[in-house]
């Protein structure tokens, strides 16, 4: 009985769409890929295209009509150019996708940003959330504090006891008098 439910999500909301029989065959002859990427959309690959398949992936945007979760608008060239007919993405993820990924796309929370968490201002901070430093590369000073090298030192290769740009940076080394 849960799978003609489903048979009948399936149905609503293809039958919502407009879409011609060559548009039906090539959704059945190529295979898709469904991401949902955020609130009310799912990126759609066509995978067919084999290692070339991310030059043809769209997002489509999903809007709920009369309770059915469908494909309402793509980011391809067929739905942005032909307003009379739905595109091969919209038709693959109504009916390949179905309402298994058109409802995760519906109910896809909306990240939040907790009010007491500090924010990332750079993009080095972003990408070096240690800070730069490598644990196994940490050692004590004579004070018996921590002094950590940051990730990228290259002091060993230089000569003369230079410091290399990383350390003279953060205040680790200085230049040698």
């Amino acid at each position: 009985m849960k799978s003609n439910t489903t048979t009948e999500e399936k149905r609503t909301a293809v039958e919502q769409l407009n879409f011609g029989a060559k548009t039906a065959k090539r959704v059945g002859w190529e295979s898709y890929e469904f991401t949902v990427v955020g609130p009310h959309q799912v990126e759609v690959t066509n995978a067919s295209w084999g290692h070339e398949k991310a030059d043809h992936s769209y997002v489509v945007g999903i809007e709920e009509r009369d309770g059915v979760a469908v494909p309402a608008e793509c980011g391809c060239k067929a739905d942005q150019y032909r307003e009379d007919y739905d595109c091969k993405h919209k038709v693959a993820l109504a009916s390949v996708g179905g309402p298994v990924v058109l409802q995760a796309a519906v109910e896809y929370a909306t990240p939040t940003v907790d009010a007491d968490e500090t924010t990332t201002q750079t993009l080095e901070d972003k990408l070096r959330a240690d800070g730069g430093m490598i644990a196994e590369e940490r050692r004590e000073d004579g004070a018996g504090v921590i002094e950590a090298k940051p990730a990228e030192c290259d002091c060993n290769d230089l000569r003369d006891d230079f410091p290399c740009w990383p350390c003279m940076r953060t205040g680790r080394r200085e230049l040698p008098e």
